[in-house]
């Protein structure tokens, strides 16, 4: 499948999916608890972002289109994409958000560490939150030097994002 029979002539969909090098992957519906951090994670970074006028956050199901000729497609449980980056928003996301937020589940978690976060290092994603629903932890890992830099914040440590420097965030604000 192409990027523009992806985008035009399926049907719209409330259902997550995925275009991987021409190949559609709609996995089933989250389970409630992954749902309640995605809402959770966006709320915090809204929180953060709307007033300071940082940006945008959106939660999936949004595409983003990383790479149309090659018909990569991803849907980011939580993105975030800076103000002056804003013209990469249209109908969908035409390019790497500056953050992304996966709330990991058993069914997705091996492709979400591995191919999805390798595409974001790849596409120039700057940050990506891996949320450990079942260890409440959070791996964040920032591409903004170059080398992927990996760091865990659990219980009462706090997440300190490069995309967004002012942001300390408990990660117990993530799981309570």
């Amino acid at each position: 499948m192409t990027t523009n029979e992806y985008l035009y002539d399926t049907d719209e969909t409330n259902r997550r999916r995925h275009l991987a090098y021409g190949i559609l992957r709609e996995p089933p519906a989250p389970f409630f608890s992954h749902q309640s951090v995605v809402l959770r994670v966006a709320r915090l970074l809204g929180d953060h972002v709307d007033p300071r006028q940082l940006g945008r956050v959106a939660i999936a199901p949004v595409d983003v289109i990383l790479d149309r000729e090659r018909a990569l497609v991803v849907q980011p449980d939580v993105l975030f994409v800076s103000t002056g980056r804003l013209s990469i928003i249209r109908d969908q996301v035409w390019g790497a958000p500056d953050l992304v937020a996966e709330i990991l589940s058993p069914g997705t978690e091996k492709h979400d560490r591995g191919e999805k976060l390798g595409w974001y290092r790849q596409y120039g994603v700057r940050e990506c939150w891996l949320v450990d629903l079942y260890g409440e932890q959070v791996t964040l890992v920032d591409f903004t030097e170059g080398l992927p830099v990996e760091r865990i914040a659990r219980g009462a440590q706090s997440i300190r994002s490069a995309v967004l420097p002012e942001l300390e965030l408990p990660t117990s604000r993530i799981f309570s």
